[in-house]
């Protein structure tokens, strides 16, 4: 089955702050695109396996019906949950962020 993959505003600024801390504090275009190209092939492979991906571990997250996918090749992740046939991008996060306390 194939998800339809919808990014909410939280999640586009998300990737929008984590782009542009690329492109204006590193001064690197090239990590830029590349993020970008990442997270297309993410979105990619989260329309074919949404449903298949097991609930996030924190209890409060797992109550609100949340999962979690990681970027193909960054350190980076999506949280979303599922509406139907519906994948729902709620947020984007670095590894080392602590999404568990902004999420609750």
């Amino acid at each position: 089955m194939e998800y339809k993959v919808y990014i909410t505003e939280d999640a586009e600024r998300d990737l929008d702050s984590f782009i542009y801390y690329l492109l204006f504090e590193k001064l690197n275009e090239q990590a830029a695109a590349s993020l970008l190209d990442d997270f297309e092939a993410t979105k990619k492979q989260l329309s074919l396996v949404a449903g298949s991906l097991k609930p996030c571990t924190n209890e409060k997250l797992k109550a609100q019906g949340y999962k979690r996918i990681n970027f193909l090749y960054h350190r980076y992740f999506i949280i979303y949950h599922i509406n139907g046939t519906n994948a729902i991008i709620d947020n984007i996060f670095h590894e080392l962020q602590d999404y568990e306390n902004k999420l609750n």
